[in-house]
């Protein structure tokens, strides 16, 4: 496994575990909000998306170790930021 796909990996997963805990319980500090992740950890939870995408580019420059979700989303998909505006 390449060290890019050993991040996305760890991303995901993080993603995952807290869209969970999100869903589960409504009054988790993540539920409803734009979480950013970058190389396996958690770098903001915010609103709007542009916060986010600021925060994550300041913490960690290169996009593809970057992703973000939408906690407490219906769906599980990890976004990955390319490119902000």
């Amino acid at each position: 496994m390449s060290r890019n796909d050993s991040n996305a990996s760890a991303n995901a997963e993080l993603a995952r575990q807290i869209n969970q805990e999100a869903r589960r319980d409504p009054t988790s500090p993540d539920a409803g909000k734009l979480v950013g992740i970058a190389n396996g950890q958690v770098v903001v939870a915010a609103d709007p998306w542009r916060e986010v995408a600021e925060r994550l580019r300041q913490a960690e420059p290169d996009p593809t170790k970057c992703s973000c979700i939408e906690a407490s989303a219906a769906d599980e998909q990890v976004e990955e930021i390319w490119r902000s505006v």
